[in-house]
């Protein structure tokens, strides 16, 4: 990444360009993917680019790429008040059947966890 790209990159106002210049450079910023990654959740506010970049690199390189994505992952649950990212990122990082494999989940990966208990929340005891 070059100083230029750098200067741009911190002007982002949503996300939205630093995960394109991931998109478009990603066999050629390994060195830059930690510079990328604070930059998104810098910038990201609610979330979005957060965990589209999220299931990128999942759909990429799942193991090579899963310290960044467990972080973006956890931003992204930060980020998304709303609720409207999360969903995605289950079925994408955890698999269409990750209902039916809850209970394991949870018990292996906090964001998970968090993800879960956020869109399935409990019903209060009475």
């Amino acid at each position: 990444m070059t100083p230029d790209d750098l200067k741009t990159l911190r002007q982002d106002p949503d996300g939205l360009l630093t995960y394109e210049y991931l998109a478009n450079h990603i066999e050629e910023c390994d060195a830059d993917l930690d510079t990328l990654m604070e930059n998104l959740v810098r910038v990201d506010l609610n979330g979005q680019f957060l965990a589209s970049t999220a299931r990128y690199l999942h759909a990429i390189d799942a193991k090579r790429y899963a310290p960044q994505i467990k972080m973006l992952v956890a931003a992204t649950i930060d980020k998304d008040r709303e609720h409207r990212y999360l969903g995605d990122i289950l079925t994408a990082i955890y698999g269409t059947d990750y209902a039916s494999r809850a209970a394991e989940l949870s018990a292996a990966d906090d964001n998970f966890r968090r993800i879960y208990k956020r869109l399935f929340p409990k019903p209060d005891s009475l």
